[in-house]
């Protein structure tokens, strides 16, 4: 079994920054892609970033030159540097990660962790 831990999420005013972190703990051979994903209220869940195992990165349009996603491949963990956060962006946040636990790989999921963004 594989955990996925979030943190960092909060209240932060428009223009502020906040860092997400998300730690994977369990029987883990080694993780793919890691990912930050948000639903904001009323909303589907959306992807915000990726990063494979070789620190190739995805982002959405929306947080393009705002927010940075890294992994510790060693430690299994991934960060979300969000910066110039805008109230759009109010959203919880799930981490998710591509687990190879040798005998299966398998999608894990954070329990999510909430971040505001008051204007």
């Amino acid at each position: 079994q594989v955990q996925l831990v979030e943190s960092g999420g909060g209240l932060v005013q428009a223009g502020g920054s906040l860092r997400l972190s998300c730690a994977a703990s369990g029987i883990i051979f080694s993780i793919n892609a890691m990912g930050w994903y948000r639903q904001g209220p009323g909303k589907q869940r959306e992807l915000v970033a990726t990063i494979t195992s070789g620190g190739s990165t995805n982002y959405a349009d929306s947080v393009k030159g705002r927010f940075t996603i890294s992994r510790d491949n060693a430690k299994n963990t991934a960060t979300l540097q969000m910066n110039s956060l805008k109230p759009e962006d109010t959203a919880v946040y799930y981490c998710k990660a591509s687990v190879n636990s040798v005998t299966f790989l398998r999608d894990y999921w954070g329990q999510g962790t909430q971040v505001t963004v008051s204007s």
